[in-house]
């Protein structure tokens, strides 16, 4: 090689000569639902929206709103359906009442128990160890940014995922500023990095990887952990691709990566990067698709997401539950449970437990499944149980009650019978010597076919005999029944 061509390649920026793809579609990866992580998802349904109606009911002097007020905010709260059915649903956070003056407005305020939890979680964020926790997750967001800054508007979307207060402009950000300031006019600003701390620039897969390898260095390949879906299958020409990807050069997500190819497997490897770091950064491990896209443009993966997201079923899951598209890290999970220990999950998992909990006589009863009906549903198949019961004793002393009468008419329908199956039996017994005598005078003239036929014959006498003695016994229950109805009524006594 020419000193002039190994002085070109030394000048390209690092891995520029990797720019290459191997894989081709990204719809050979069949999507596998994961029952796990769906639900970890969906155990937070309307969780957002009431504790957004919760901090503005807060917000008032007299701790309570009207509905109407509720209802004219409801695209801000995110609630998904009519408020006041919103709020009925969850008696134990919401109260319902109509003050003097106002009967023809319901009012909400909150109960008890959500103002010892709302009080709890106020001493949360007021911690000096949640702010710094907080502050780095902000830092580090701002560092994987291009130009390490991002509007507001990006970070109030992000404030649920992120664990900021719901007043973080003024308890938070002025609290730190060596780390990040807001600049700009009302309509446009934008919160920006002031200092860069190079600790907090390190990726947590590259810090897993020093704390593996003494002498890692930047641009080794490292390897993702993979965590399939059950039933999630590859066929060898998929395996052999992933086997390749996991030993690319891994970018870390804090470099600029403009020198790679936008369609390079070492690309999609970057943007495999940022994702990950990025729900890492996250409390919850996950956001929903739109946090992302709207991302996407000052992470500067756009255009790979799609890509990133889809073809590494193995980092990442997307799931369709609560109406929308949500982004989970798989390796924050296991079981469908968030593996990472938070204040803030805790003090989620106590909200959660409020709102799957309903009062009943002035008591709290936790019931599974998030709703009063299974309750309800038991009380009336007790009452019906109970009325079933009822019936049933009823029907059962009507039994009684008529067996004494009973009684007489089956001894003397037991003597009938007596009495008839013994004549029976005499008269059957004077049929079989006859047709015996008959029997004896045929034999020598018959041949062994005729007295075969023969004897199926003589079956045929004596079953219609037995019939008939069966008939005339049931006559004379007939009979007998019917006299005893033309009785005279017994004599009273004198």
């Amino acid at each position: 090689m020419s000193p002039l061509l190994r002085f070109l390649i030394r000048s390209l920026p690092p891995h520029s000569h990797l720019h290459r793809r191997t894989f081709v579609d990204a719809a050979a990866f069949k999507c596998v639902r994961d029952r796990g992580l769906d639900h970890a998802v969906e155990r937070e349904k309307n969780l957002l929206p009431l504790i957004n109606t919760k901090n503005l009911i807060k917000l008032e002097p007299s701790k309570s709103l009207p509905i109407s007020i509720i209802a004219d905010n409801r695209a801000s709260l995110k609630i998904p359906t009519r408020p006041i059915e919103f709020i009925r649903r969850y008696p134990s956070v919401f109260r319902e009442f109509f003050p003097a003056g106002a009967a023809f407005q319901p009012h909400i305020k909150l109960t008890d128990e959500a103002l010892d939890l709302d009080s709890e979680e106020q001493i949360m964020f007021q911690s000096e160890s949640y702010k710094k926790d907080v502050a780095d997750r902000v830092l580090k967001l701002l560092m994987l940014c291009r130009g390490n800054k991002l509007p507001l508007n990006v970070i109030e979307n992000l404030k649920w995922d992120l664990g900021l207060p719901p007043d973080y402009e003024r308890s938070l950000i002025p609290e730190f500023p060596d780390y990040f300031r807001i600049v700009g006019r009302e309509e446009t600003r934008v919160l920006e990095l002031v200092c860069w701390i190079d600790e907090l620039g390190t990726s947590i897969m590259e810090k897993k990887a020093m704390g593996g390898v003494s002498d890692y260095a930047k641009g080794m390949p490292i390897a993702f952990p993979m965590h399939f879906s059950k039933g999630f299958e590859m066929d060898k020409k998929l395996k052999k691709w992933v086997s390749y990807w996991q030993k690319l050069p891994y970018v870390s997500p804090y470099e600029n990566a403009d020198y790679l190819s936008p369609k390079s497997d070492e690309s999609d490897k970057w943007a495999v990067a940022v994702l990950h770091e990025l729900l890492h950064i996250l409390v919850p491990k996950k956001t929903e698709k739109e946090n992302v896209l709207c991302l996407g443009e000052h992470l500067g993966i756009r255009s790979r997401f799609k890509r990133a997201s889809l073809n590494h079923p193995g980092i990442f899951y997307l799931s369709s539950k609560i109406g929308t598209y949500t982004l989970v890290l798989k390796e924050g999970y296991k079981r469908g449970l968030l593996i990472e220990n938070h204040p803030l999950t805790s003090m989620r998992s106590k909200y959660i437990h409020l709102m799957n909990t309903v009062k009943e006589d002035s008591k709290l009863i936790s019931v599974p499944g998030g709703s009063g009906n299974a309750k309800k549903q038991k009380n009336i198949d007790s009452e019906s149980k109970g009325e079933m019961d009822g019936k049933e004793e009823d029907n059962e002393g009507v039994l009684y009650d008529s067996s004494d009468a009973e009684e007489a008419e089956d001894g003397a329908l037991r003597g009938v019978a007596k009495n008839t199956t013994a004549a029976n039996s005499r008269l059957r017994t004077r049929k079989k010597d006859a047709k015996g005598r008959v029997g004896n005078r045929e034999r020598g003239r018959r041949s062994a076919g005729e007295r075969s036929g023969k004897a199926g014959e003589r079956v045929s006498p004596m079953v219609s005999t037995s019939m008939e003695m069966q008939g005339r016994g049931s006559r004379a229950r007939l009979n007998l029944s019917k006299s005893r109805g033309r009785e005279a009524p017994a004599k009273l006594p004198s």
